[in-house]
C-alpha cells in the first residue's frame, strides 16, 4: 500500500536565512497562503521566535488567516529552550505548533551550552510540559544531528529515547551542516526508525555537497514521515533541499510513497518567490529554471518528431510549463522548423535552408536568438529579396569622443569597385556622405531618405537583432527597405544596400 510523506516548508524561516533575504509581514502572508492552498504543502515553518517586531506581526497576521481558514495547526515556528520566553512569544501571536531547537550532537551541548545532557533534558521537558499547559504542540529540532549520529551515537539515542517519553508530535532531524550523504542518511536514519518504530521522524536536508536531494529522497525511501524542503533550495550557505526537485525525484522513482503536493504549482510558486527575494534562480536548475524544458541542439528537435525520442518523464506540461526550441547555431532545421510551426507559419524546404543558415550565422557572433526574434529573420530572408548588382563590400566605422565620426566604404557596382570616405554628425551620417561621393561620380541621383526607424523584435530579451526601417523619396514615389542586424548602424546600411539595388538600373 502507498504511505502519505508530509512536506513541511521551510522557506518563510530556514530559507529567509539566504544571505540579504527578507520577507516583509505582507510577503510572508502572501506566500504562506499560496503554499498552503495552492501547492497544498502539508505543514509550514514560517518563523523564529524574538526575533523582531516585524517577525511578530507577521507570525499574528498569518495565524489570524490560518485560524479562519481552519489551518492553524499547519503553522510552525522555530522556538528555543529558554524557560519559558517563546511559549510567551508563541501565545502572543497566536501559533499553536513549536519547533523546539536542541542540541542533537554533544559537541553542540558541551561547547556551546556548556551544559550535561541531563540538565539540557530537564530544561527540555519543562518547555514541553509548558508549551502542553498552554495548548501548544511541540516538534523536537535535533540540530547538528548528522554529526550527532557520526560522534556522539550515544547521546542521540539516548536522548530520543527521552523524547519517547515526552508528549511531542514529531523529532526533527537536521542535516545541520550538510555534511551528510545518501550511504549515512540511510544508515543513520534506519538505526533510529529501528530502534523507535512508533515514533514520528522528519529529516531536514541541506545542500553543501549538492546532495540534498539525494539525501531527502533516500530518506523518505526509509521511511522517515516528513520531509524539510524550500522553494528553490533557499537557505543559509548552499542552502536547503530544493521543493521542486525533491517532489518530482520521489513522484517519479518512489511509487510507494504519495504527496498530496500541486506540482502544477511548482512553477509559478517559484517564480513569485524569486521576485520578492531577488534570489536568482539558475537556468538550468532542475524543474523551475529557465532552460530545463528547452532544447537546443537540432538533432533533439528532430528526434522530438520522431516518437518523442529526447523526452522523459519530467514533461513540462506536469509543471504548469511548456517544451521550446532554442534558436542558434547548433539548432538545425528541425529546431527553427518547431518555432515556425509556433508561429502558425510555412516555410518550403528552400526558405527552411535559408532562414537556418541566418540563424547560424548569427549564432556564430555569439548572439543570442529568441522565437520573437525569429519573424524578423524570415522577412529579412524571405521577403526582402533584391537583385544584388550593388554590394557593399566592406566598411570601417570610425567614433571618437572630440572627432566628428568618419566613414571609409568599399561598393561593387554592376562588376566596378569604389571606394570613398567622409565624416558626418554620426557614424550613418559619415557612410551617406561617403556613399553619396560614389554616386556623384556615377552622375546618379540617389532618393531623399525621409523617415528612419529603429525597433527590436516585440517581446524579444535577445540582444541578438535589431531592426531598421528606411523609407526613401525618389523619382515621385516613396518606397521603405529594411535591414537586420545586431548592430543598428550595421542594419541600417543593410536597408541602404537593398535601396541601392532597387534604383540601380
Amino acid at each position: 500500500m502507498r504511505r502519505t510523506l508530509e512536506i513541511m516548508d521551510t522557506t518563510l524561516r530556514d530559507g529567509e536565512q539566504t544571505s540579504g533575504v527578507s520577507f516583509t509581514a505582507k510577503e510572508k502572508l502572501t506566500l504562506a497562503k499560496l503554499l498552503l492552498q495552492e501547492l497544498n504543502i502539508d505543514r509550514i515553518e514560517i518563523a523564529s521566535a524574538r526575533v523582531s517586531d516585524g517577525e511578530f506581526n507577521a507570525v499574528k497576521e498569518i495565524t489570524h488567516w490560518a485560524k479562519e481558514n481552519k489551518c492553524i495547526e499547519r503553522i510552525e515556528v522555530l522556538t528555543f529552550v529558554d524557560g519559558g520566553t517563546s511559549i510567551e512569544w508563541m501565545k502572543k501571536s497566536g501559533a499553536k505548533v513549536q519547533n523546539l531547537l536542541t542540541k542533537g550532537s554533544l559537541n553542540h551541548l558541551t561547547h556551546q551550552l556548556k551544559l550535561t545532557p541531563k540538565a539540557h533534558f530537564l530544561q527540555i521537558g519543562n518547555c514541553i510540559k509548558n508549551a502542553k499547559v498552554e495548548g501548544i504542540l511541540t516538534n523536537v529540532y535535533l540540530e547538528d544531528w548528522s554529526n550527532g549520529m557520526q560522534f556522539s551515537e550515544e547521546y542521540v539515542l539516548d536522548f530520543i529515547s527521552f523524547l519517547s517519553t515526552q508528549p511531542i508530535e514529531r523529532v526533527l532531524l537536521p542535516d545541520t551542516l550538510g555534511v551528510l550523504t545518501p550511504e549515512k542518511t540511510k544508515q543513520y536514519l534506519t538505526a533510529i526508525l529501528s530502534q523507535f518504530p512508533t515514533m514520528r521522524f522528519d529529516f531536514h536536508g541541506h545542500n553543501d555537497y549538492d546532495l540534498g536531494v539525494a539525501n531527502s529522497m533516500e530518506a523518505a525511501k526509509v521511511g522517515v514521515n516528513g520531509l524539510h524542503l524550500t522553494v528553490n533550495g533557499m537557505g543559509e550557505r548552499a542552502g536547503n533541499a530544493p521543493l521542486a526537485s525533491v517532489v518530482a525525484v520521489i513522484n517519479d522513482f518512489i511509487p510507494e510513497i504519495e504527496l498530496n503536493i500541486r506540482e502544477s504549482s511548482l512553477f509559478k510558486v517559484s517564480q513569485l518567490v524569486a521576485t520578492l527575494t531577488g534570489f536568482r534562480i539558475p537556468v538550468n536548475k532542475p524543474i523551475v529554471g529557465e532552460n530545463v524544458f528547452t532544447q537546443t541542439a537540432g538533432i533533439h528537435a528532430d528526434g522530438d518528431q520522431k516518437k518523442n525520442l529526447y523526452f522523459n518523464d519530467l514533461l513540462p506540461e506536469r509543471f504548469g510549463r511548456k517544451r521550446k526550441y532554442a534558436l542558434g547555431k547548433t539548432s538545425g532545421k528541425a529546431n527553427i522548423q518547431k518555432n515556425v510551426q509556433e508561429l502558425g507559419l510555412t516555410l518550403t524546404d528552400d526558405e527552411l535552408k535559408k532562414v537556418t543558415q541566418r540563424i547560424i550565422e548569427l549564432g556564430d557572433k555569439k548572439e543570442q536568438v529568441t522565437a520573437e526574434d525569429l519573424p524578423f529573420i524570415i522577412s529579412d530572408v524571405m521577403g526582402n529579396q533584391v537583385p544584388d548588382k550593388v554590394k557593399i563590400q566592406s566598411y570601417v566605422l570610425t567614433h571618437s569622443k572630440g572627432l566628428r565620426p568618419t566613414t571609409s566604404i568599399s561598393v561593387e557596382i554592376n562588376g566596378k569597385k569604389f571606394e570613398e570616405n567622409a565624416s558626418g554628425d554620426g557614424q550613418y551620417d559619415a557612410f551617406w556622405n561617403a556613399l553619396k561621393k560614389i554616386y556623384t561620380y556615377q552622375k546618379q541621383d540617389l532618393p531623399d531618405l525621409v523617415d528612419y526607424a529603429v525597433r527590436i523584435p516585440p517581446g524579444s530579451n535577445s540582444d541578438a537583432l535589431c531592426e531598421t526601417s528606411i523609407t526613401w523619396k525618389g523619382n515621385d514615389r516613396e518606397f521603405t527597405t529594411r535591414g537586420l542586424d545586431s548592430d543598428q548602424t550595421v542594419s541600417a546600411i543593410k536597408a541602404t544596400e537593398k535601396m541601392l539595388n532597387l534604383i540601380q538600373k
